[in-house]
């Protein structure tokens, strides 16, 4: 986005008004909340990552299994007898 100049105020509170033409731009909506950084060049308003929203698909692999649970044992047997399968048809 190509840097814009435009003049604010400082309030008796401490506030500062971001102009509507950055507001817009920007989309910052009432409530956006910023990370104040004081750098080098001056104060960095940086608006705080929001949470993306959350689909059921992409959590669906932390819900309980209907399946029984297998010990980390059977787990291993399991792997080392596949591992074995695919080295005896030339698959390592």
């Amino acid at each position: 986005m190509p840097a814009k100049s435009e003049t604010t105020r400082l309030s008796s509170k401490g506030q500062v008004v971001l102009p509507g033409s950055l507001r817009k731009a920007y989309q910052w909506d009432v409530g956006t909340e910023f990370v104040v950084e004081d750098t080098p060049d001056g104060i960095l308003l940086r608006p705080v990552a929001r949470v993306p929203a959350t689909r059921i698909e992409d959590v669906a692999g932390s819900l309980e299994s209907r399946r029984p649970r297998v010990r980390l044992a059977e787990m291993e047997t399991a792997i080392v007898r596949e591992a074995k399968k695919r080295h005896a048809r030339g698959r390592c």
